[in-house]
């Protein structure tokens, strides 16, 4: 099953800013094929989705870019700000107990092992 773009919608951020803190520097490319080798292809995340979603972690100056030529190719990649490293620890947080409530109002149970 591949979870709906209005799930991820609200989590995009908190994902990016994830993969960058856990992974340094990254290209887009690269972060969409990453979410989806974790997830086993139940995230994927869209060209479409990604950039402007990096574009506004670029423009709340939470994400930083550098640009490196391979070739003949231009590679943009993206590293966490000062403020990106804060901004994650918030975030994950936020969506950590967004979680516990979800469960608790659809009153689901762990799953056992």
């Amino acid at each position: 099953m591949v979870y709906s773009t209005e799930l991820l919608k609200g989590t995009l951020k908190t994902i990016v800013l994830k993969l960058l803190a856990d992974n340094k520097k990254m290209y887009g490319y690269e972060i969409t094929q990453k979410v989806k080798e974790i997830t086993g292809d139940k995230i994927q995340i869209t060209e479409g989705a990604l950039y402007p979603t990096l574009h506004a972690l670029e423009a709340d100056k939470l994400v930083t870019t550098e640009v490196e030529y391979i070739g003949k190719r231009v590679r943009k990649y993206y590293s966490l700000s000062p403020a990106g490293k804060v901004r994650t620890k918030e975030k994950i947080n936020e969506l950590t107990s967004f979680i516990q409530t979800m469960t608790l109002l659809l009153e689901l149970k762990p799953k056992s092992i």
